[in-house]
């Protein structure tokens, strides 16, 4: 399948070395409000709708982790880019981890958050591809956000809840479902050692999706691989502790600059 034209926003100096952020299953680059100022203060920061996601086109069919890369990888061919950092949570993640592991020369330093190298079973990704397909994202939205914060925080902040709802819910089911299918037939593990951009490798404590040994195994398997486990966050931990999150991020991106 052709690489699709993402939907793109950009900001931070022109001059500024580029870090991509990739999004998660189910969002938009909106996912990474609570990071983008914090990182335009040292970088050119381009945030970018993954296919069948907010305002990028929504192909027909399955997608695979190839295309995904695929699309990210024209997104900085387009920006005329290089080499770039790559920032990836969950689905965003896994792009991230096949990019550098295909294309070594396009990636500087990486981050990846709450994601992994294979979730398994297949099953329970095409299963849910087939009720999106159904009943549209809506009807895995209310459980989708359940995994993204912790218990408490979804209590002591409703209107995060509601806004996480309503974005799973907008995600085009067709586009949230071939996505679905990218993840169940992917395994990175071969990957892994062939990633030659250091990597920070961050786990949500709490995260019930893809729980801390997922992201114990890349920090150890990628050469230049490290690890940190952020207390009281699930799987949208950058959105529930970018107090924490955010500063490792940029210290990580800015080491041997």
């Amino acid at each position: 399948m052709a690489a699709v034209d993402v939907h793109h926003v950009l900001s931070g100096p022109e001059s500024a070395p580029v870090v991509v952020l990739s999004n998660s299953l189910g969002s938009t680059h909106a996912m990474w409000d609570a990071q983008a100022d914090a990182l335009a203060e040292h970088f050119r920061v381009v945030r970018y709708d993954t296919r069948g996601h907010g305002r990028s086109p929504v192909p027909d069919g399955p997608a695979t982790i190839d295309d995904l890369a695929d699309d990210l990888t024209a997104l900085l061919d387009r920006l005329d880019v290089a080499r770039a950092h790559l920032v990836g949570l969950s689905l965003g993640g896994m792009t991230a981890m096949r990019v550098a592991a295909r294309t070594p020369d396009r990636v500087d330093r990486m981050v990846v958050l709450c994601t992994s190298a294979h979730l398994s079973p297949a099953s329970s990704w095409t299963d849910r591809a087939a009720t999106v397909r159904a009943g549209g994202a809506a009807a895995v939205a209310e459980a989708v956000v359940q995994r993204w914060y912790t218990p408490g925080f979804l209590e002591s902040h409703p209107a995060e809840r509601g806004a996480a709802e309503q974005m799973v819910a907008a995600t085009p089911a067709e586009g949230y479902a071939a996505c679905c299918e990218a993840i169940a037939g992917m395994d990175l593990r071969p990957d892994l050692p062939r990633i030659q951009a250091p990597t920070l490798a961050i786990a949500g404590a709490d995260d019930p999706a893809t729980p801390p040994p997922h992201l114990t195994e890349i920090a150890e398997t990628v050469p230049h691989g490290r690890l940190l486990v952020v207390p009281d966050a699930a799987h949208l931990a950058n959105a529930q502790q970018p107090g924490t999150i955010t500063p490792a991020v940029i210290d990580h991106l800015r080491e041997q600059q």
